[in-house]
């Protein structure tokens, strides 16, 4: 038997509404998830604040209304209610005397909120880009230098004042990312990132790295008989350890390495270099020239320890993220 054709009923809507309907619909299923959350302090302010899964740095609509003690009065609602179903602008910045001062930028951000979830399967909320705080306050303040506030509204210039202060001081998305903890994945990340420079994927083809007049001078130094690869004294591996790996990077590489090379047991698996990308090969042999440089100056092993104290024990390549250098500090 043939199918029945399915009826599909109308709509009782505009195409327009329709439409905004569905494009909404589809936006809430995809609301990103705050990862981390947390409360910012500013004076006697305190803003709930989050770091979305894809790295926005978000305000609380609802706290940004509180820090500058905004009430949706009824010029607000009328606002509302002159332009239904249609983007407006949130209650702190809605006064018509202030528009004139709001660029177009941030006056589509204010409009258009985020919407997150406070966690995974959380309650839905709005949130404002927290890049967006100091130009908030610099609508009150421009709005007070062209005397164009109203005397309602001076307390809340007056707040945006102390806002901008503190934003002086310390920036906003660093003070989101240290409300949240979120500094801290930062900087494990960067951790990862600088030791991907170095070590590769696998296990490398064992190629000599080390030339043999590198083992003259330490024979030299440390008045022994000519050695070879294989009967060489163990404290010439720690000499290896503390001048040329230790050195890169502060010992981040050198940790990695241990890590990688050294089973349970103690016992190595390759050549620590047989580890390192291309970039670190480079990167070690140049520690081993410098390092080789300095042997060769030196009359003995205490005239090259001395020597080598008074050089700065950093790393030969500058770090790459701030982060990195925090961590040290």
């Amino acid at each position: 038997m043939p199918k029945k054709d399915k009826i599909v009923e109308s709509i009782d809507d505009s195409f327009g509404n329709v439409v905004n309907a569905i494009v909404a619909g589809g936006a809430q299923k995809k609301r990103p998830a705050a990862l981390y959350s947390g409360i910012l302090p500013i004076g006697d302010i305190e803003i709930d604040c989050a770091v979305l899964e894809d790295g926005t740095r978000v305000l609380s609509e609802r706290a940004v209304h509180r820090a500058f003690g905004s009430k949706r009065g009824g010029s607000h609602w009328r606002r509302m209610k002159e332009n239904p179903g249609g983007a407006n602008l949130p209650s702190f910045v809605s006064a018509n005397n202030l528009s004139a001062f709001i660029n177009k930028d941030l006056s589509a951000a204010l409009k258009n909120p985020i919407s997150y979830v406070s966690g995974i399967g959380g309650t839905p909320a709005n949130g404002i880009k927290a890049e967006l705080l100091p130009e908030i306050c610099g609508v009150y303040l421009a709005a007070r230098r062209a005397g164009e506030l109203h005397s309602t509204q001076e307390h809340l210039a007056d707040q945006a004042e102390i806002l901008m202060q503190a934003f002086a001081q310390v920036g906003i998305v660093a003070l989101v990312d240290e409300a949240t903890g979120y500094q801290q994945d930062r900087a494990h990340d960067a951790l990862r990132l600088l030791l991907s420079k170095y070590i590769a994927e696998g296990l490398q083809k064992w190629l000599k790295t080390f030339p043999d007049v590198f083992f003259a001078e330490l024979d030299r130094l440390y008045s022994n008989e000519s050695s070879n690869s294989q009967k060489r004294p163990q404290y010439y591996g720690h000499f290896i350890n503390k001048y040329i790996y230790e050195p890169i990077e502060n010992g981040y590489v050198k940790s990695k390495l241990n890590e990688l090379n050294i089973d349970d047991k103690g016992r190595r698996k390759a050549r620590f270099h047989q580890w390192l990308s291309d970039e670190g090969r480079n990167i070690l042999i140049h520690q081993i020239g410098r390092v080789q440089g300095l042997m060769e100056m030196c009359s003995d092993i205490e005239h090259f320890k001395a020597a080598a104290t008074k050089q700065r024990n950093v790393s030969i390549a500058p770090y790459l993220f701030d982060e990195m250098n925090r961590i040290i500090e």
